[in-house]
């Protein structure tokens, strides 16, 4: 593990080391996921953010130099507003150390954050400020060859008790999504 340099607001956010990244990335690469955003990929997030409910939800590629969400759902109205009447953009890149989902590829398991402020190594997180998340919902996307290819995830900018009706829909989701990313490999078509 190794620490990220003070955020703004003085906290240190300890961001996991990810040692699979170079096999990660070659195999994005050779599946040809992350070098674009997927209108499949869009439509499983805003399916997935149905199912659970949340205003935003990911599929999401940690590349080099951050992570890229290949499929994106956002409220249409931001939750959070600045000073100036405007609002941040969730865009389809972020940096590595903003969110969830570096920890949920390193640990290699779901990772549920009912009510993120309650845990101080996510309370400083930049998406919290940022964006107003408050709960967080995550899965690994694991192939066959044991890669951690990315995430499946959704958020909500207040506390939500996701419960194991929450775990298993987010596990199963990611098993999903893996058969059908390896199959449209397969097969030659895209997903």
């Amino acid at each position: 593990m190794s620490y990220d340099p003070p955020r703004p607001a003085g906290r240190l956010l300890l961001t996991p080391e990810d040692r699979e990244a170079p096999e990660r990335v070659r195999r994005l690469r050779r599946l040809g996921l992350a070098e674009r955003p997927d209108p499949a990929l869009d439509a499983f997030a805003a399916h997935l953010a149905g199912l659970t409910e949340a205003p935003y939800a990911m599929v999401n590629f940690l590349v080099e130099g951050g992570q890229f969400f290949a499929g994106l759902r956002v409220p249409e109205i931001p939750p959070v507003t600045r000073g100036d009447g405007t609002s941040p953009e969730f865009g389809r890149v972020q940096p590595r150390d903003h969110g969830f989902c570096p920890h949920v590829v390193v640990r290699r398991k779901a990772l549920v954050l009912e009510d993120v402020r309650d845990y101080p190594r996510f309370a400083g997180n930049p998406v919290v400020d940022t964006f107003g998340i408050r709960s967080y919902l995550g899965a690994p996307l694991i192939d066959s060859t044991g890669t951690v290819l990315g995430t499946v995830s959704a958020a909500d900018v207040r506390p939500r008790t996701w419960g194991t009706e929450g775990l298993a829909t987010i596990k199963s989701t990611a098993a999903d999504l893996v058969r059908r990313i390896e199959r449209s490999a397969e097969d030659g078509f895209p997903l």
